[in-house]
């Protein structure tokens, strides 16, 4: 929004009634406070002449059979979304666009080597856990199932843990300007897994990936070429598969390990928490605008020079 209001555009957020204090911020010009998500698609349909921008919580909070019913013009692709909220139909649109991704397996026994097992949804890690061997494996789905974390065991992903850093590549497919911009990038901060660090001779802690911040990084310029790379086979495959394809920003969540090889473990078809380090733009954004340009401004700044080349219907499902 804040981004929305140095483009021109006037600002609504619609928020549960607790989180008072996004009162206090003036880039916003109206707001809806809601008791329950299933008030926010009546909020939304009645407010009109809009451009609805989605994010994590509005995907894994307002559900995917509620976004159906909205009738406002979404951001993005909103069929893209399906995709996101499946681990197992994510994982295999990065594998069609030829990114190298960690090896997946279908059941426990079948692990041979370190993996981690992650839920369905955009839940910021929470419930995810590391096993070495099947019966770590079984016992930690048992216990996601005792604590309802999960529903169906089916909906679970098995996924090899690749030894690396972490790191988040920020990007945006720009329909106006036809490229792929790299915006940013970003360190997931999770607990207790980082916290462990301090720590290392701490014994019988699991370690959990529970995300509660976001860490600015730079990469070392070789690998950027295997960024944009891996970006351009994505954006194909997502155009040929879930058409209209990529619109706006989408995140390669990625580990790079010691021989510089990029192995991508998830993606995110929207704007994701870690732009938030870059509200005044990241050294990234700099490089083509030469102007602060957060993701949320370059948001607004496509839907901007959209309606000026009478394009909107390109950008918005």
């Amino acid at each position: 929004m804040h981004g929305a209001k140095l483009e021109g555009f006037k600002t609504c957020l619609i928020y549960e009634k607790r989180r008072r204090f996004y009162r206090d911020f003036h880039f916003i010009d109206e707001y809806y406070p809601y008791d329950s998500v299933e008030e926010v698609v009546d909020i939304l349909n009645g407010l009109g002449d809009c451009v609805v921008i989605p994010h994590g919580s509005f995907v894994e909070y307002l559900g995917i059979g509620n976004i159906g019913r909205i009738k406002v013009p979404i951001f993005g692709n909103r069929k893209l979304m399906n995709w996101e909220s499946d681990q197992k139909l994510k994982m295999g649109l990065l594998e069609a666009s030829g990114i190298k991704i960690p090896k997946s397996f279908s059941r426990p026994e079948a692990v041979d080597r370190p993996v981690i097992v992650k839920l369905p949804g955009a839940k910021g890690g929470r419930g995810y856990f590391v096993a070495r061997d099947p019966e770590e494996v079984e016992r930690g789905i048992q216990s996601l199932m005792e604590r309802r974390m999960v529903k169906n065991v089916e909906d679970i992903l098995i996924q090899e843990y690749v030894v690396g850093v972490p790191m988040y590549f920020q990007l945006f497919e720009s329909r106006v300007m036809d490229r792929i911009e790299l915006t940013g990038i970003d360190i997931r901060y999770e607990s207790n897994v980082d916290g462990l660090k301090r720590m290392p001779n701490l014994q019988g802690i699991p370690p959990s990936f529970t995300v509660v911040g976001n860490i600015p990084a730079v990469a070392r310029e070789s690998l950027l070429e295997t960024v944009y790379d891996y970006a351009a086979k994505f954006s194909s495959t997502v155009r040929k598969k879930i058409p209209p394809g990529l619109i706006g920003p989408f995140c390669l969540e990625s580990v790079v390990t010691e021989d510089q090889e990029i192995f991508v473990f998830e993606f995110s078809g929207r704007i994701v928490a870690g732009t938030n380090l870059y509200i005044w733009g990241s050294p990234y954004s700099w490089l083509y605008w030469n102007e602060p340009m957060s993701v949320g401004r370059r948001i607004a700044r496509e839907i901007r020079m959209a309606l000026d080349k009478e394009m909107l219907e390109e950008v918005v499902t």
